[in-house]
């Protein structure tokens, strides 16, 4: 059976945009931030609890954070 909500080019989409996140460990306060939305390299996060800004690099298949 067919899945209907599959699209044959999702993994070539994905692939050219970047794989999404959906949460991260703030480098500074530990804190675990989920994000609904989720987030890719390039994009810049910020921590809920401690307020510092990340922009998100690429760390090898995992996000690296760096400060904004």
């Amino acid at each position: 059976m067919r899945d209907r909500h599959f699209d044959d080019d999702d993994d070539i989409r994905e692939e050219r945009t970047g794989r999404r996140f959906t949460e991260f460990d703030c480098p500074d306060c530990n804190a675990n931030n989920p994000h609904d939305e989720g987030f890719r390299v390039g994009d810049q996060v910020m921590c809920f609890y401690c307020g510092a800004h990340f922009r998100v690099r690429d760390g090898g298949g995992k996000p690296r954070f760096v400060e904004a």
